[in-house]
């Protein structure tokens, strides 16, 4: 099809193959049919990019933060004008049905593009007046050459949520993309070039770990950016350690969500739906530990079980498919084991998690009830459309029991006691919290997670810090005196 790239590599402007990197089969989640072939990166290919990286970076610094802006803004208005043929490549490259990839993705990324691009022009120091007229100057730097390394379930918005920010402060960038979908980041290399990104700041490589690991530790590094799993995180924040390279990791969870007596069902159910079955489930900040309180559990349960009627599993293509497969055979068997040990656990699978005899990756959407914190599936991130519901009694004791986890990327709560929203907010120990509301990612908010979830922020004006350093000049404006 048109959509697809034409070699596994983006390097310095132009597609690049060099078969002598072990094959990658591209699998479509729907069906379990190859759908391309790319080939892992080989050192060369590794050296290559960052080479061309390097070479680039200095004089795209140079620029004016307007000029880059301005090329940002023109790859986010190519992107949006072929949002039709890019969402369909994110649904082959995921699974995700068209219904969700045509409003999500393509456009998500187009809006950090038009964001950062927005933003480049305004990126500047300050002045510092200080005693005896001296004063000092702070100048906003880039780092240099940046590692983005890509999950596979948002493979176009994690690509530009990472290279919008990391170009509009004057850096290049080498982006690997998850093994499992590396399709979708290449295109967002080639619109980058046509939109007159000079060649060799935004390289696309493929490839595993061992890909991964070489680029992390290349001296020529400046700043590594995950979003992956915590132990991928771990590995990658030692080895940027090591270097004492700039990192940002925006890694797993099991997020609580929250739910009062005096909430809106519908809403409630809603956001439970969103935050456990949007994207079959593959989200890092989902709310999978559902906290119901007592007085209004059955009513919820009732009610999901209701909702979820209406989950229409198909082809991911047909416009009216609201849920598709898991990406992999392998994530798939993840969560059928997962659920098998809830049940193993005494948890109550209240409905779906049967595998359907079909070819590709399917799954129904499982909901477990009479869930204790302890179990398995209470614990540890699944990532999967399982949703664990737990009950309680007062704010206090929801509140201990949401935090009692090694994660903190998301959490949320529905009430209508605005106090106490604002108070059960205030005491999540996460980086992004919802209020009636769960998943919303706008561009202009600071995304991350705090614990094991993470460290730094990506979007908004915060990402800059991230991607940007700042020097300090003082100067004396007269003669300088010394003890001797």
């Amino acid at each position: 099809m048109k959509a697809q790239p034409t070699a596994s590599h983006f390097i310095n402007g132009r597609y690049v193959e060099d078969k002598a990197g072990a094959e990658m089969p591209v699998y479509y989640p729907a069906t379990g049919e190859v759908i391309a072939v790319v080939h892992e990166a080989t050192p060369a290919i590794i050296d290559q990019a960052l080479s061309s990286a390097k070479a680039a970076q200095a004089q795209w610094a140079a620029m004016s933060g307007t000029e880059r802006g301005r090329i940002l803004r023109r790859a986010a208005d190519i992107m949006r004008a072929r949002n039709h043929d890019l969402s369909v490549l994110e649904t082959l490259d995921t699974g995700k049905p068209y219904q969700e990839t045509s409003v999500v993705d393509a456009t998500s990324g187009a809006d950090a593009l038009e964001y950062f691009g927005g933003l480049a022009g305004s990126l500047t120091g300050q002045h510092i007046r200080l005693p005896d007229g001296n004063w000092a100057y702070t100048i906003r730097e880039a780092l240099g050459v940046c590692v983005g390394i890509g999950a596979w379930n948002y493979p176009t918005q994690i690509a530009c949520w990472k290279g919008a920010p990391a170009l509009a402060c004057g850096n290049a960038m080498v982006f690997k993309p998850s093994e499992t979908t590396p399709l979708c980041a290449l295109k967002v290399a080639e619109i980058l070039h046509e939109a007159g990104l000079p060649a060799g700041l935004y390289n696309v490589i493929q490839g595993r770990g061992g890909v991964g690991a070489p680029l992390v530790a290349d001296a020529r590094v400046n700043k590594v950016s995950l979003t992956g799993s915590v132990p991928t995180g771990r590995k990658v924040y030692a080895a940027a350690a090591d270097g004492m390279k700039h990192v940002t990791m925006e890694l797993g969870g099991k997020s609580p969500l929250i739910i009062f007596d005096d909430a809106d069902l519908e809403s409630a159910v809603s956001g439970a739906i969103l935050g456990n079955f949007y994207s079959s489930g593959q989200v890092c900040s989902n709310g999978t530990r559902v906290f119901v309180q007592k007085g209004i559990k059955q009513a919820f349960l009732a009610r999901l079980s209701e909702r979820l009627q209406n989950a229409l599993i198909g082809d991911p293509m047909d416009p009216a498919t609201n849920f598709g497969p898991m990406v992999s055979e392998g994530q798939l068997q993840i969560v059928l084991n997962y659920i098998a040990k809830g049940q193993d656990e005494g948890a109550r699978l209240v409905c779906g998690g049967q595998r359907l005899d079909k070819p590709g990756y399917w799954i129904t959407p499982a909901v477990f009830a009479d869930v204790t914190d302890s179990m398995a599936i209470a614990r540890e991130e699944i990532f999967g459309p399982v949703m664990s519901v737990l009950d309680f009694d007062t704010e206090a004791e929801a509140l201990a029991r949401a935090n009692d986890t090694e994660f903190g990327l998301a959490a949320g709560v529905f009430t209508n006691d605005l106090q106490r929203a604002h108070r059960v907010a205030e005491g999540f120990e996460a980086g992004t919290c919802y209020i009636n509301t769960y998943n919303d990612a706008p561009v202009e908010v600071p995304f991350g997670g705090s614990k094991m979830s993470g460290v730094g922020r990506e979007n908004s004006a915060a990402a800059i810090e991230h991607y940007s350093q700042l020097k300090s000049v003082f100067v004396r404006m007269g003669a300088l005196e010394a003890p001797f």
